[in-house]
């Protein structure tokens, strides 16, 4: 009988400085009490808010890379920027961008639709834009499907005063040496971009 009594004596001790290890174990792992660990997270919070060299460089960087590969700006009001020049494996370039309308009046690329007849039907379009390779004495024609119509966008409704509209264009791959091209479209002035390998 008192044998049994005390193992279970035990068993109650057992339990109970078990449980006031995992007490102290969880409060000394809350972090508070002493305040340090409170004024550490202020102090590291404050560095962060702070203007930091280092850390305004990397964000400046970062906004560095979103900036356009070239912009020209025409005599009427016209913003065109390259964001895009890649190398595909099929042997073709993509270049993209945008356009900003800034005429005073709604613009419908009339003047960058090409003047060939077989690219009339594309409409106000990015059809009449071409890669100039200075370098090798090349000029490279937008692609086009079969049917005549280019690998391009076509301006549907043209593009308000105001307003932007994001464009691409397909080109024939200058040879593998050859990096820097111009583009030019329409009345714009050339546009010098550096070619990049896809991905």
């Amino acid at each position: 009988m008192t044998y049994r009594h005390t193992r279970k004596g035990r068993r109650a001790l057992s339990a109970v400085a078990i449980t006031a290890g995992l007490l102290l174990t969880v409060a000394g792992c809350g972090g508070g009490g002493d305040g340090k660990s409170d004024r550490d997270e202020s102090a590291s919070s404050a560095s962060k808010g702070n203007d930091d060299p280092g850390k305004e460089g990397s964000s400046r960087s970062s906004d560095t890379s979103d900036a356009p590969l070239a912009e020209v700006k025409g005599d009427n009001g016209l913003t065109l920027k390259v964001t895009s020049a890649k190398r595909d494996g099929g042997g073709f370039v993509t270049v993209e961008g945008s356009v900003t309308n800034n005429t005073g009046t709604i613009w419908v690329a009339a003047d960058w639709r090409g003047d060939e007849n077989e690219l009339a039907k594309n409409g106000g379009s990015m059809a009449g834009a071409s890669l100039v390779d200075q370098k090798g004495k090349k000029k490279y024609l937008i692609l086009r499907d079969t049917s005549g119509r280019c690998l391009c966008t076509k301006f549907t409704g043209g593009v308000r005063d105001g307003e932007s509209a994001d464009w691409f264009a397909q080109f024939p791959a200058p040879p593998e040496d050859t990096s820097d091209v111009q583009l030019q479209v329409g009345g714009m002035p050339p546009a010098e971009i550096t070619l990049s390998e896809g991905e």
